[in-house]
């Protein structure tokens, strides 16, 4: 098909319009780019700005986060401390608890057990002071005195132990046991009546006084009954008064008499002599004699004491030979010093 010239001019128009429409779309685009080229710009200043602020923000954080640190360490430290201290008041508390609850358990005990631990403390005790004082007193006491508490109590589960303390309370009673404390006391006075018993050696005079008194008094008292009849017979006759003197000089011849010859009998004693060490004792040696037999007697008492019996019996058998020897056995206060000794003698004994 020819082309024209007004076509021509209509091809060249429309290629002018679609490159100005180009241009025109170019240009939108390249304003489009510039404007989003400097909106990231903006944006990305925003967020270096951001950046910057929450740098600083989180230097901060930091700087108080280290202080919040520290002062949790050290509220950390104190309460340590304060837990170590709770922990002590803790276990002192449940030592005081367990203490309180054993207390409480002490006291909270029946009354039968009570009964029993009083029972046995007395009984331990009794025993003690037995094997101290080697006397069955005591022990006797505390079993008589705890089965006495066990009748009063009347309770049937305590029978067995009711029957088990008279058990032992007859075995204590069926034993013979020396009672130590009660053979001291009889040793003393043994040792106190030593220095009051009359020896053989001086015996005799004091039996001559003792006649001679009873002698002279049934003489004085008759001497002294005819001041009354003589008084009374005032106004008797002369005859009367002179028989009265007569008489009254007759009673006087007779008791200056009768005195006359029981001193001269008194110049003269007859004794039989089974011990002639005994009579031949010097004054002077009569005081070594009884302190000799004061020390045999205290010789025994600490033998006693010691549990020595052997020893104890010999010392007895002693102060009984000294006691027969050199002392008055027909006075009675040598008799009762030797009946003395002797049950001293039968009771110092050794268990059977």
């Amino acid at each position: 098909m020819p082309v024209t010239a007004g076509s021509g001019t209509a091809f060249r128009g429309a290629r002018l319009r679609r490159a100005w429409l180009i241009a025109g779309v170019a240009l939108v685009l390249a304003v489009l780019g510039v404007g989003l080229a400097w909106r990231a710009d903006q944006r990305v200043r925003n967020v270096e700005q951001e950046l910057v602020r929450r740098q600083q923000e989180s230097a901060g954080q930091a700087s108080e986060a280290r202080l919040f640190a520290k002062q949790a360490q050290d509220s950390a430290r104190d309460a340590a401390a304060k837990v170590a201290l709770l922990e002590a008041r803790v276990a002192e508390g449940a030592l005081q608890r367990s203490q309180l609850e054993e207390l409480m358990t002490s006291l909270s005990r029946s009354r039968d057990e009570n009964l029993l631990v009083d029972i046995e403390a007395a009984i331990r005790v009794a025993g003690q002071q037995t094997a101290i004082t080697g006397s069955a007193e005591p022990l006797v006491a505390a079993l008589k005195q705890s089965e006495e508490r066990l009748a009063r109590y009347n309770q049937p589960r305590l029978e067995g132990v009711r029957r088990a303390i008279a058990r032992d309370l007859d075995r204590v009673r069926s034993v013979s046991v020396a009672d130590i404390s009660t053979l001291g006391i009889k040793l003393d006075e043994a040792i106190r009546m030593i220095d009051d018993l009359p020896l053989v050696s001086v015996a005799e005079a004091s039996k001559d006084a003792a006649t001679r008194d009873a002698r002279v008094a049934p003489i004085a008292t008759a001497a002294s009954k005819p001041a009354k009849p003589a008084s009374s017979a005032s106004a008797a006759p002369s005859s009367s008064t002179a028989a009265a003197w007569s008489g009254k000089v007759g009673d006087a011849w007779g008791a200056v008499t009768d005195r006359l010859w029981s001193e001269a009998k008194s110049l003269v004693r007859v004794t039989r002599i089974d011990h002639p060490e005994a009579m031949l004792l010097a004054p002077e040696q009569t005081f070594f004699v009884r302190e000799n037999l004061k020390l045999r007697l205290l010789n025994a008492r600490l033998a006693l004491l010691s549990r020595q019996f052997d020893t104890a019996q010999s010392d007895l058998r002693d102060a009984l030979a000294a006691l027969d020897r050199y002392f008055d056995r027909s006075s009675r206060r040598v008799t009762a010093a030797i009946d003395l000794v002797r049950q001293i003698s039968t009771q110092a004994r050794p268990l059977k």
